[in-house]
């Protein structure tokens, strides 16, 4: 940490949380959609909460004693999160739950929730307010940081191994997370997560359906960047989500925002007419299978699908069609196409590291954490000001996220080259105005 980080945010505590209660001593098997992200590393988020007069209820704003002990019981239930991850005698990664513990992290700061009043995902974010983990050997599953704020707010970071879970499963930990700090014990573990992922195991033997690849895209395309990344967040009223979707043929919300941001993208790069450009998404698999993964299954649960046209076709047709392509894309997922990316994982080859570049610009991938319980996690003393993945991985990503004040507005993060950003936002909003 440089001399001037070390100023900003001092650490104050740093210490191992375990589960409050004796878990199973296992090793935990991954599935093939877990091996696929083992190198990804831990995803960095941050909320921000303000001490408003008379909230809470009952005791220090933020009280560290009360989140760690609600945490240890977290952990009972979600004990892959107090694991480390290990590799079995064939060297196949996989999850050593021995209640290990969960690193957590109180530090203080000079610095206020209106510095970051425009809440853009920035490397700046992460290394003041995520706690650091690049070095813990071996990877640790779950590391919190809480930052107590010069203005009485707190920030709270949290870095989760993408190998441990997806969203679905880390908002679903924060939200038990956080009721047990809120309420005890009474109905924070409505739905008890489910740790069995040979569930998701490949079929023996593994096949693949050809037929799939017309939805299904395993591989990222990566490409030198053409200029300086950056994030920008852009919000889209709900009378404007709601204009979009009438113009797309009252399609979802997704797909109403993935087509309008598709063409705005193709139109602000310039792209070449004749040049073919990619969507692509991760869907959610539970609902798919035949039966469906119970209620609560945690770990990874996505696969990425996609779509692609002529760069001409999608800036010159309706944007109901651009819609009605993307839907497409997602009706194709059932439970074929979910078995044949399984076992497409099992036999391929994992990257020892994550490949680094960014999307090329002909690629777009939209992210949806839309109905999501994002703000949900509130620890007794109110929700969250706002929740934002604390750094955007690489150009060519977009995040969609519901609006924090639950009015049905929509925030979008887009992480792209500087040299068009203006462009695109002021495509995104006149397009909007039209409708």
């Amino acid at each position: 940490m440089g001399a001037q980080e070390e100023e900003e945010v001092k650490v104050v505590e740093t210490c191992i949380v375990k589960p409050s209660e004796e878990t199973p001593q296992r090793r935990l098997w991954l599935s093939p959609l877990d091996l696929v992200l083992v190198n990804r590393g831990h995803t960095p988020t941050v909320y921000f909460y303000r001490a408003e007069p008379g909230s809470g209820s009952g005791g220090g704003f933020f009280d560290v004693a009360r989140m760690k002990a609600a945490m240890a019981k977290a952990l009972v239930a979600f004990y892959p999160l107090a694991g480390r991850l290990s590799v079995d005698g064939n060297g196949r990664p996989e999850i050593d739950c021995a209640s290990q513990g969960a690193i957590f992290v109180v530090a203080h700061s000079d610095l206020t929730v209106d510095d970051f009043i425009d809440f853009q995902p920035s490397p700046e974010l992460r290394r003041l307010f995520v706690p650091r983990v690049i070095d813990e050997s071996p990877s640790i599953m779950c590391a919190i940081q809480v930052t107590f704020l010069k203005c009485g707010g707190v920030a709270f970071g949290t870095a989760l191994h993408h190998v441990a879970t997806d969203a679905i499963g880390a908002f679903h930990f924060l939200q038990t997370w956080a009721a047990l700090s809120k309420d005890g014990e009474d109905g924070a573990l409505e739905e008890r997560p489910c740790h069995d992922r040979t569930l998701l195991r490949a079929r023996s033997p593994p096949v693949v359906n050809p037929d799939v690849f017309s939805a299904f895209c395993p591989k990222l395309n990566l490409s030198k960047p053409s200029g300086s990344i950056v994030s920008e967040i852009f919000v889209i009223s709900k009378d404007q989500v709601a204009a979009l979707k009438r113009a797309c043929g009252r399609v979802s919300t997704f797909c109403a925002m993935s087509a309008h941001v598709w063409r705005c993208m193709c139109i602000a790069r310039r792209l070449s007419s004749d040049a073919t450009t990619r969507l692509t998404f991760p869907a959610n698999v539970r609902r798919s299978l035949k039966p469906p993964l119970p209620v609560g299954y945690f770990g990874n649960g996505i696969i990425w699908l996609g779509t692609a046209s002529k760069v001409k076709d999608i800036t010159s047709m309706e944007l109901a069609s651009v819609a009605g392509q993307v839907r497409g894309a997602v009706r194709r997922m059932d439970d074929e196409l979910v078995h044949s990316a399984i076992d497409y994982f099992e036999m391929a080859e994992m990257d020892s590291k994550p490949a680094p570049g960014s999307m090329p610009e002909t690629e777009l991938r939209v992210i949806s954490w839309l109905g999501m319980p994002a703000y949900d996690v509130d620890f007794g003393w109110g929700k969250p000001l706002v929740m934002l993945r604390a750094v955007s991985e690489r150009a060519g990503f977009v995040y969609l996220m519901d609006g924090a004040q639950g009015d049905g507005s929509v925030r979008m993060v887009v992480c792209a080259e500087d040299t068009f950003l203006k462009d695109f936002s002021r495509l995104l909003y006149a397009n909007l105005q039209n409708m």
